[in-house]
């Protein structure tokens, strides 16, 4: 756990971890309460937070991209698209950055 703290990469992974887990509140949760239940206040809690998360998560994915030399047509644009789609983040953390952190760990 401390590596994931101490590390870009790391950091990068807890960033995606909890956008994506906004983003599955948000689509999952708040936005059936929304129009269902005519409950607006999910989505307006979470709006903003899963915003400031999407943001920070592709602002660091384009940091570390520069960091590690990703090539753009074949890694970038991967984690990049992970960030819009429901559950790409851990599909993401589970297939590229988990084997980028080992890499370099090794």
């Amino acid at each position: 756990m401390k590596t994931l703290f101490s590390t870009n990469i790391g950091r990068l992974r807890i960033i995606a971890f909890l956008e994506g887990v906004s983003f599955i509140l948000l689509l999952f949760i708040a936005t059936p309460m929304k129009y269902y239940m005519d409950s607006p206040a999910g989505t307006k809690i979470l709006g903003p937070i899963h915003g400031a998360l999407f943001i920070i998560f592709i602002l660091n994915a384009l940091s570390v991209s520069v960091e590690e030399n990703w090539k753009f047509t074949s890694t970038t644009w991967k984690v990049l698209l992970a960030s819009i789609l429901p559950f790409g983040t851990f599909y993401i953390d589970h297939t590229i950055l988990k084997e980028i952190q080992k890499s370099k760990e090794a």
